[in-house]
């Protein structure tokens, strides 16, 4: 029986995260392996045969077994996630070499290198339901969607559920600017700038800057103000797999990059002023968003000129042809509280805080970061005219029924909004 190593790679985060067992002879092979494990962010144990260590075989997340030493498993327990690896598979005894080891599929490298990298990256990382993914865009500049997908986010990280907030506006001011957490250590978006294919989630959260108990990937003070398509893809693809909640701050603008992003959202809140120019703003704004997202919901917020004063939140969504999420007064002294440092939604009583509580109450099921309707996707949440977070389900959803299906006024004595 022959002993076990522990590689002395890492991945290519830096990071150690448990990864599969290799068993292999093949130099080669063996080569390859690691570096699909690096690519992956895994560290693996790597075997001669069935390994020394007491219940080496039966933990491992996942077993890549090189043809080589194949024959030496033939008395090995059966187990689930068992992968055979070489390089000539139009070989009939490499298959007949599977079944009797119980693999779940012969892979000949370097063809399947691919999807090699993403089934290591699952066994180590787990696999679980996707993140529920909200979008939020203002409808014109200066709405508050910033404050808003800030509120969210920190409102989701203090109800317990992993969160993670994307800045998806480079000229949006930084979002870790929002929460006080501009000096704070971790990574920014230019370091993703050249991320493509397959990026650990795990390791993308552990580099990024950890503020009011959730993990934010924004900008730096740098001059580069550009995501290109297939990094926002990439990272956005990671932070989902981690599964709880992904918040998105949404750029008015649909460039190629904010495209990409909305391809991974479930949902979008449109932020809409109570003015008719401002409704006439957002129309444009919800066009270019819904060519590529069905779920769009409204949120008709309040303006501090025309406290009281602005059209009813009914009508500003009847104007819009979209549904109704709710309406979010203004804030009184909301800025107040970011100048001090305050996250937006620190009042536990203020409309921003009960608007984005309510919204979670509704969008989530047990704090367990799964959609509505027991699926991600907007079809989960109820999607459709009458559906929001103060919505019942649509048919055939499967979500439990609202207790109330009206749009709510999140308001508080003092009034306010983000």
């Amino acid at each position: 029986m022959a002993g076990t190593t522990p590689s002395d790679r890492r991945g290519a985060t830096g990071v150690e995260r448990g990864g599969p067992l290799i068993i292999t002879e093949d130099e080669g092979l063996l080569d390859d392996l690691l570096r699909l494990c690096a690519a992956a962010g895994a560290l693996p144990e790597v075997a001669h045969g069935l390994p020394g260590r007491k219940g080496a075989w039966e933990a491992a997340p996942l077993v890549i077994v090189g043809d080589d030493c194949a024959r030496r498993l033939y008395g090995a327990g059966r187990r689930d996630g068992v992968i055979l690896a070489g390089r000539d598979t139009d070989d009939p005894g490499t298959w007949r070499r599977a079944v009797a080891i119980g693999a779940e599929r012969v892979l000949a490298l370097p063809k399947g290198e691919r999807w090699l990298v993403d089934r290591i990256a699952d066994a180590a990382e787990g696999v679980g339901p996707p993140a529920l993914t909200v979008g939020v865009v203002g409808g014109r500049g200066g709405a508050g969607a910033s404050t808003l997908a800030g509120a969210l986010a920190v409102s989701a990280a203090r109800a317990g559920r992993s969160t993670m907030l994307v800045d998806g506006d480079p000229l949006g001011g930084g979002l870790d600017v929002l929460l006080g957490g501009e000096k704070e250590k971790g990574l920014r978006w230019p370091a993703f700038a050249e991320s493509r294919g397959r990026v650990a989630g795990g390791a993308l959260a552990e580099s990024l800057p950890h503020l009011h108990s959730l993990r934010v990937l924004s900008w730096d003070r740098g001059a580069d103000v550009t995501i290109p398509p297939a990094a926002m893809r990439a990272v956005l693809a990671a932070a989902r797999r981690r599964g709880g909640v992904v918040v998105v701050d949404l750029p008015r603008r649909v460039d190629e990059a904010a495209a990409e992003a909305l391809a991974q959202v479930d949902m979008a809140l449109l932020l809409v002023p109570t003015e008719l120019r401002a409704v006439a703003a957002a129309q444009r704004v919800a066009t270019g968003v819904q060519r590529l997202l069905a779920d769009v919901r409204v949120v008709a917020c309040g303006t501090p000129d025309r406290h009281g004063h602005g059209l009813p939140p009914d009508e500003v969504a009847r104007l819009m042809e979209l549904p109704l999420a709710g309406e979010l007064p203004w804030e009184v002294g909301l800025l107040g509280d970011l100048a001090r440092g305050l996250p937006p939604g620190a009042r536990a009583r203020g409309p921003l805080a009960r608007f984005c509580a309510a919204f979670w109450a509704r969008a989530l099921v047990d704090g367990t970061g799964e959609p509505a309707g027991g699926a991600p996707g907007a079809a989960g949440l109820g999607a459709g005219r009458d559906a929001g977070p103060d919505a019942g389900p649509s048919p055939g959803s499967g979500a439990a029924p609202a207790q109330d299906s009206r749009p709510t006024r999140y308001g508080a004595p003092d009034g306010g909004r983000s």
